[in-house]
C-alpha cells in the first residue's frame, strides 16, 4: 500500500516510493529506494522535504496506534516528577526487497522504451519548430530510465539497442542515457553527477533535430559534404540547451563535446585529454557503443562483445580509465553477444553475472560441429556444477543466424 506521510514519521526500514519534490531538487540518484542509512534520513530532512510516499508492501509501515492513544482524553496526562521520556524504539529491520527477474525487467524495459520513444520524438519535433526545449522537462523520463538501470543494468541498455531506422535517433538517445547512468554508477560518481550524466545522455543529440531531414534520414552512408553538415549538430544542440537557460554545465558539455577524442582528432573543438570534461569523455564512449551495435540501413550492427574488442583497439579515441569502467558496467560479454563454448556450442548471453564478467548466463541453441540447431538450454557459467566455458566470440552473419534478440528478449 502507498501512504503519504510527513518526514518526521520516517524511520529506517521504510521503502520510499516517492519524495515530495522533483528528482532534480533532491540529492539522491532515484526517488524510490529502501531507507537503510541514517545519513539518508538526515539528508531528507535537512533538504526541507516535508512529505514522502512510502510503500508498505516493500518496507516497514507506520507503527499502529494503541487503543489508549487513539482515544482522546479530557484530562491532561499525569506525569511523575522524575519521569523521563522513553527512549526511542529501535528501528525495524529493513525489509528485504525482491529484485525483479531479468525477464520481468526486460518486459518493463520494452514498455519504457516505447513510451520514451514518443516523448523524445515530441521533444525533437518541438526543437525543430523552434520551441524552447528545457532539460528539466525530461527529468521524469531520466528517472524512470535510471530506476530500470538500478534494478537490472543490462536490461534497458540491451532493449534500447534494438531499433529500426525510423526510430534510430530517438532510441539512440534512450540507450545513451541508460549507458551513461550505468557508467556513472560504475565510476561511483556523486548523485548529482549521475543525474547530469543521465540527462546529458538523453539530450546529447538534440542538435540533430535541426539537421536537414534528407541528410539525417538518409538510408545510406553520408558523402563528405553531408558528413560536414552533420558535424554541426553538437554546437546546434549546445546552443538550444544554453538558450533554454535551464541546462547544467555538465549537460551542455555532453551535448557539445561527445564527439571529441582524447588525442585531439575529434570535433567540434579538437580538444585533447583532460581538456574534455569527465562527462563528455563518458558520453563519447556511450555514444559510439550504441551506434556501432545498432543496425543501420547501410551497415549491420556489430556484435556487442565484438564491439568492445574493436573499440579497445582504437588508440587515442577514448579515455582508457573510463573505457575500462564502461566495460565493467556492461560486461565483457554483454547481453545479446553470440559466444562459442569449448564444446563447440553457440549461445547468446542472456544475463550478466555480478561476481564474474567472464561467466554470464547463456542460452545455447546451435552446434558449431554439425552446423545445425540443437535443443535450447540455459547454462549459468558461474555455477560450480557447470562445465561449459566461453571459448570466444562469433559473428552471427558467419553462421547465417538472424534475430538473435529472441533468445534473450522472450
Amino acid at each position: 500500500m502507498i501512504k503519504e506521510i510527513h518526514t518526521s514519521q520516517l524511520r529506517l526500514g521504510m521503502y520510499l516510493h516517492k519524495l515530495g519534490v522533483s528528482w532534480f531538487k533532491h540529492p539522491f540518484v532515484q526517488n524510490a529506494f529502501l531507507l537503510e542509512s541514517a545519513d539518508d534520513l538526515r539528508t531528507i530532512r535537512d533538504h526541507g522535504i516535508e512529505k514522502v510516499w512510502i510503500d508498505t508492501d516493500k518496507g516497514a509501515d507506520l507503527a499502529a496506534e494503541s487503543p489508549a492513544s487513539a482515544t482522546p482524553r479530557s484530562d491532561p496526562p499525569r506525569q511523575a516528577p522524575e519521569a523521563v521520556a522513553p527512549a526511542e524504539a529501535p528501528a525495524p529491520a529493513p525489509a528485504a526487497v525482491k529484485k525483479p527477474s531479468m525477464q520481468a525487467e526486460v518486459a518493463q524495459a520494452r514498455k519504457l522504451c516505447s513510451m520514451a520513444k514518443n516523448e523524445i520524438a515530441s521533444m525533437f519535433n518541438d526543437a525543430r519548430m523552434g520551441k524552447v526545449v528545457k532539460a528539466g522537462d525530461a527529468m521524469p523520463l531520466v528517472e524512470e530510465i535510471s530506476a530500470s538501470v538500478f534494478r537490472h543494468p543490462s536490461a534497458l541498455i540491451s532493449v534500447a539497442r534494438i531499433k529500426t531506422h525510423d526510430e534510430y535517433t530517438f532510441m539512440h538517445s534512450v540507450a545513451v542515457c541508460a549507458l551513461m547512468v550505468a557508467l556513472a554508477r560504475q565510476l561511483n560518481l556523486d548523485p548529482h553527477l549521475v543525474k547530469e550524466a543521465g540527462i546529458g545522455g538523453l539530450m546529447h543529440d538534440l542538435g540533430k533535430a535541426v539537421m536537414p531531414l534528407e541528410v539525417l534520414n538518409k538510408p545510406g552512408k553520408l558523402t563528405d559534404d553531408e558528413y560536414s553538415i552533420m558535424k554541426l549538430h553538437p554546437e546546434a544542440g549546445w546552443k538550444m540547451l544554453r538558450d533554454s537557460g535551464e541546462a547544467t554545465q555538465g549537460t551542455l558539455d555532453i551535448a557539445l563535446h561527445h564527439h571529441e577524442k582524447v588525442d585531439g582528432t575529434g570535433y567540434p573543438k579538437g580538444l585533447k585529454g583532460d581538456q574534455i570534461s569527465l562527462l563528455s569523455r563518458m558520453g563519447a564512449v556511450c555514444d559510439v557503443y550504441d551506434a556501432v551495435t545498432s543496425n543501420r540501413p547501410y551497415k549491420q550492427g556489430w556484435d556487442p562483445a565484438e564491439s568492445i574488442k574493436r573499440m579497445a583497439s582504437w588508440k587515442g579515441h577514448f579515455d582508457e580509465t573510463i573505457f575500462k569502467a564502461f566495460v565493467r558496467s556492461i560486461g565483457i560479454y554483454p547481453i545479446g553477444a553470440l559466444v562459442r563454448t569449448k564444446t563447440d556450442k553457440l549461445g547468446v548471453v542472456i544475463e550478466q553475472n555480478e561476481v564474474s564478467m567472464l561467466k554470464p548466463k547463456i542460452r545455447v541453441f546451435f552446434s558449431a560441429r554439425s552446423n545445425a540447431p540443437i535443443e535450447q538450454k540455459v547454462f549459468d557459467l558461474a555455477s560450480p556444477a557447470c562445465r561449459e566455458e566461453i571459448a570466444g566470440v562469433e559473428q552471427a552473419q558467419d553462421w547465417g543466424l538472424e534475430n538473435l534478440e529472441r533468445f534473450w528478449m522472450e
